[in-house]
């Protein structure tokens, strides 16, 4: 199970950090190749958290929050991907309200997991991360595509960072029974 979310977050964290990336060297991009780039990147985070969801074990609130942000990462990117060309407002709403959502659902699974992960505040930053971005989106939609693309783009490279950070300390942990046989091989 451990391997399996750490995957996850490497795969989300990625993609996080690609779409972060391409944001920033190509901020004037129209609004049908920013769309279709969030659109993208949402599928990706959606099915990965979906997946994780579904294959995680654990308390059911755990595996609903993730079910619920996977499925709405999912939905904003296949709506994204079906009509690009979306007026660059609607867009601004799309991205912001998902911005919002799944900074909520990263806030609430980052005081569930807080038992099971060392360093659960890096989700809770990340979550912190995605609402901060989504309110400042949703509070300016006149501003432009070029300015949604910097802010998601900066954002997509902070939560990316903070999500492969917390791939890396899940990484450095070991389960309790290996740890066990580790010190027993020692001893």
């Amino acid at each position: 199970m451990r391997q399996q979310l750490k995957w996850m977050l490497v795969l989300r964290g990625g993609a996080a950090m690609m779409f972060g990336i391409l944001a920033l060297i190509w901020p004037g991009v129209t609004v049908l190749a920013l769309a279709l780039l969030f659109g993208a990147y949402a599928l990706v985070d959606g099915v990965a958290l979906l997946v994780g969801a579904l294959r995680r074990e654990g308390a059911k609130g755990h595996r609903l929050a993730h079910a619920v942000g996977g499925v709405l990462g999912i939905a904003a990117g296949l709506i994204t991907i079906a009509w690009p060309g979306v007026t660059a407002l609607a867009l601004v709403a799309v991205v912001g309200a998902w911005a919002v959502v799944t900074g909520v659902a990263e806030l609430w699974a980052a005081v569930h997991f807080r038992r099971e992960l060392h360093h659960e505040w890096l989700l809770f930053v990340a979550g912190a991360a995605s609402l901060v971005a989504g309110v400042l989106i949703l509070a300016r939609p006149d501003a432009g595509a070029l300015t949604v693309a910097q802010v998601l783009g900066l954002y997509a490279l902070i939560s990316g960072a903070l999500v492969l950070a917390s791939a890396w300390r899940l990484h450095g942990t070991a389960s309790p029974a290996r740890s066990a046989r580790r010190h027993a091989r020692h001893a």
